[in-house]
């Protein structure tokens, strides 16, 4: 409760603070942008296609940005690759805070388990500045089996024998939370991968699939038409859905199933930390600009965090999400 306390009292208290010119102090800043950030336009590479999620979302918080610092702020999509393409390019960029990267996850830690060269390396590269924590993504099941909770399903797959559950990709939340349903109940749920979500909820709207998981806004063409029926979220609960147990609620024991992932911003590794903190500050005061409350609203988003509380998410999360990608047995790319 604090903490949220503290969120509001900044963005009611500090708006006009944060219009005001901003001076970097310290020699490793200097010779980038002549004390000041910023000196002039400002890059967000977005890692995912224009229409999106991420891409909604880099352009809310850029927009709120620019009108900040008075300079603008250009949003350039690089997708591919897992977000890997622009991801690369933003790790090879001058590290004064003028380009900036709008990325997930799976980008951030998926990619060093599942690829071999990814063309980055997050720990030498990259710093994470600011975090979107991740919303309860939904298991969804199809009317037919009669699934309503995560018991239910476990009944259903046992009696079945095979199930096929649909994800949004190899190496998703959703198949690794195949991998741990498994493991735990002694299963065989096989994953259905597709090339995003849209594609994968057709299928459920076709009848090809018994379940499937993903975000509660794009599940909403299956839920308003009763072809799927949410028996579980992952990790947190989904305010719209609040008799909607998560999946530890429902007897599950992964520690996977205690991550969120996020959406968020990085900057090169060695870009001075007083603009880092500036960024980060202007990530969290965007969190009460009325076109970011929508987006957020809009994929049932929490707020953005700051620095301290981004890279303490960060650190509690990546090894859990290593172990379960490496369980996965998936050979890197």
């Amino acid at each position: 409760m604090s903490a949220k306390l503290d969120r509001r009292h900044f963005i009611a208290a500090g708006t006009t603070a944060l219009a005001m010119p901003f001076v970097v102090r310290g020699a490793s800043a200097q010779g980038a942008s002549q004390g000041t950030w910023p000196a002039r336009q400002i890059r967000m590479i977005c890692s995912y296609p224009a229409g999106g999620q991420t891409d909604l979302l880099a352009r809310a918080y850029g927009e709120f940005i620019s009108k900040q610092v008075g300079k603008t702020v250009v949003v350039e999509n690089k997708p591919g690759a897992s977000g890997a393409i622009g991801t690369a390019e933003v790790a090879r960029a001058e590290p004064d805070g003028h380009t900036i990267l709008c990325s997930i996850s799976t980008t951030y830690i998926m990619n060093r388990v599942v690829m071999k060269n990814p063309g980055y390396d997050m720990d030498k590269d990259l710093m994470l500045v600011s975090v979107i924590p991740g919303a309860g993504l939904l298991l969804v099941a199809n009317p037919k089996t009669g699934v309503k909770t995560l018991e239910d399903f476990v009944a259903f797959a046992r009696k079945s024998g095979k199930v096929n559950f649909g994800t949004y990709s190899a190496g998703s939340a959703p198949h690794m939370t195949i991998n741990e349903l498994n493991k735990q109940y002694g299963l065989n749920i096989e994953p259905i991968h597709y090339r995003g979500e849209a594609p994968m909820w057709t299928g459920m709207l076709e009848g090809t699939l018994d379940a499937a998981m993903g975000s509660y806004t794009a599940a909403q063409s299956v839920l308003q038409s009763d072809r799927g029926t949410v028996f579980a979220v992952h990790s947190k609960k989904v305010d719209a859905i609040p008799n909607v147990k998560t999946l530890p609620e429902q007897g599950a024991t992964s520690k996977f199933f205690t991550v969120s992932g996020f959406t968020g911003w990085a900057v090169p590794k060695a870009t001075p930390q007083p603009v880092v903190d500036r960024l980060a500050e202007l990530c969290v005061a965007a969190n009460g600009d009325p076109k970011v409350k929508e987006v957020l609203a809009t994929f049932v988003l929490e707020p953005a965090i700051g620095f301290k509380e981004t890279n303490a998410l960060y650190q509690r999360e990546l090894p859990i999400w290593i172990e379960s990608a490496k369980s996965l047995g998936l050979e890197p790319a």
